[in-house]
């Protein structure tokens, strides 16, 4: 069980799985919906600090490296967070708070934590806020996503 946990853990703190598929796989496996959404929650805030303080710098620095894929990446990071901020503070203006937490919490991909965490630096959004929204981001995706799933499994075990 502790394993199962475990992965459950793992799979939150993925860029672009994140959470979203961190839920959808403890409901599919039958492990305990709470439990599985504490743990998920966790691992997918792990990485929001660290990310809101130095990602920026980070691919700002490897995009302007001459190391191909390297380079590269950082580059359609940073080019993602951009957009993603840009997006934010047009459709918010001053409602930034909530922008965020509704970008992070509505579970379409590409719009998870990571990626609303480096849009907040890019914005130069606050530390507490951003980590606040986030959180509350991921915890409403993190609801949608239980609710789904269990429907989703529900459906699938009824059909078989």
């Amino acid at each position: 069980m502790l394993k199962s946990y475990l992965v459950v853990f793992l799979i939150s703190m993925v860029p672009l799985i994140e959470l979203r598929g961190a839920i959808p796989y403890a409901v599919g496996f039958d492990l305990p919906l709470l439990q599985s959404y504490i743990v998920a929650i966790v691992g997918n805030m792990l990485p929001v600090p660290v990310i809101y303080l130095f990602a920026r710098k980070v691919l700002v620095w490897g995009s302007a490296r001459e190391i191909p894929v390297f380079s590269r990446f950082c580059g359609w990071c940073l080019q993602k967070g951009e957009k993603g901020g840009e997006k934010l503070k047009e459709k918010a203006g001053r409602g930034l708070f909530v922008a965020l937490l509704l970008f992070v919490g509505i579970p379409l991909p590409g719009t998870g934590a990571w990626t609303g965490t480096l849009a907040a630096s890019i914005l130069n959004m606050g530390f507490k806020s951003s980590v606040i929204a986030v959180m509350g981001g991921v915890v409403l995706a993190g609801i949608i996503m239980g609710m789904g799933s269990t429907v989703f499994f529900s459906l699938i075990h009824m059909m078989i």
